[in-house]
Formats: C-alpha cells, sequence, structure tokens
C-alpha cells in the first residue's frame, strides 16, 4: 500500500511537471484573439488512466503552477479542468474495458471516442464558464470584446476548446496505448483483465 502510494505520488510529480513545461515548449496554434496549445492537456488525461486521485492531484498542481506563472484566467481554466477529470477518471474506474476494442488498443475505438466527446464537452463548457465571468466583469482584452461574446466564447473557447480538447485526448491515449504494455496502467490492465475474463467464459 505505502510502495502503490509513493508510486502514484512520484507519478502526479512528473506529469504537474509535464503540465507545466509542455505550455512553454509546444507550438501554439494562433487564432486571435486566441491560442491552443498543442498537447497541453495531455498530463491531465493521461493521469486518468491512473486514478481519480492521481488526476486531482495533477489539477491542483499544474493549477498552482500557473497561479504562480501566468495569469489568474489560465490558472482559473486550469483548474476548471478538474471536473473532467474527475468524472473521466471515476467512469473509467467504472468501465475500464472502453479503452480497448476487441481485446486490443486502437485509435479507431468507437466507444472510446464517444467517451472522449462527451469530455471535450464538459471540458469546453467548464472553460467557457471561466472566460465568461472574466468578459462580464470586463477584465479580458480589448480584442475579446472587438470580436463579439459570440465568437470569442462560443466560436473560439467552445468549438475551438472541444476541438483543443479531442486533439489532446488522442494524443494521450496513444501514448498510453503506446506504454500500457511496458508500463503499469491500471485502467489499461484491469482492461486487459477483463478481456481475458470474457475469453475463459466464452471459449
Amino acid at each position: 500500500m505505502k510502495n502503490n502510494s509513493v508510486r502514484n505520488l512520484t507519478i502526479s510529480a512528473m506529469l504537474i511537471g509535464l503540465g507545466i513545461l509542455i505550455p512553454m515548449v509546444m507550438p501554439k496554434i494562433m487564432i486571435p484573439p486566441a491560442s491552443f496549445t498543442l498537447a497541453s492537456h495531455v498530463p491531465v488525461f493521461i493521469a486518468m488512466f491512473f486514478s481519480p486521485l492521481v488526476a486531482v492531484a495533477v489539477v491542483l498542481g499544474t493549477t498552482l503552477g500557473f497561479f504562480i506563472s501566468t495569469t489568474p484566467i489560465i490558472a482559473l481554466r486550469a483548474f476548471s479542468h478538474i471536473i473532467f477529470a474527475v468524472i473521466g477518471a471515476k467512469y473509467l474506474q467504472a468501465h475500464p474495458e472502453i479503452v480497448l476494442k476487441n481485446g486490443k488498443f486502437t485509435l479507431a475505438n468507437g466507444r472510446f471516442q464517444v467517451f472522449n466527446l462527451v469530455i471535450g464537452i464538459i471540458h469546453a463548457v467548464a472553460e467557457m464558464l471561466v472566460v465568461s465571468a472574466f468578459y462580464f466583469m470586463g477584465n479580458m482584452p480589448d480584442s475579446f470584446y472587438s470580436q463579439g461574446y459570440l465568437y470569442t466564447i462560443f466560436v473560439l473557447m467552445g468549438v475551438g476548446g472541444l476541438i483543443h480538447s479531442l486533439v489532446d485526448f488522442n494524443i494521450a491515449y496513444f501514448v498510453a496505448g503506446a506504454l500500457y504494455k511496458q508500463f503499469n496502467l491500471p485502467i489499461f490492465e484491469k482492461a486487459v483483465k477483463q478481456t481475458k475474463e470474457l475469453n475463459k467464459i466464452t471459449a
């Protein structure tokens, strides 16, 4: 039990570090007045393949890092990730089988992609609410107001945020799929175990 706690703490620390580092080094897609950093959500998504506790720790750790190094709105957008991280991690705990298709990893996994879409919608809506609060308080750059609420919040933060989430979760899923046979990823291990048990029943 103690070894497992130390392991989770170590994994959380590594993912937090990556979560803070990635926005500094990865390319950004600029759609004024917004920008989207490729893979910026990947550490949180990977944490969801471990446990809800690891996912929460990574969200809180990256949020603290952003509060220290960036603006409050970016930090609060990061904090809003706790909503999809907890929901997603708990769902994966209850339904680990969705990460495999016919017992194998593939990006062409319909069940996982539906899950990805639902998480993406939750993710985008939570960030829209944070940005909307700042927007109506008048704390956004002038460029946000010149484009109007519908475009900046619904189109950029909503649709753009959803696409960003879908891409990043697929990156995280691909990384996890490449690692799970060599590295202990609890959700994938549960999925493999369930597949083996099902094969024994149907054999």
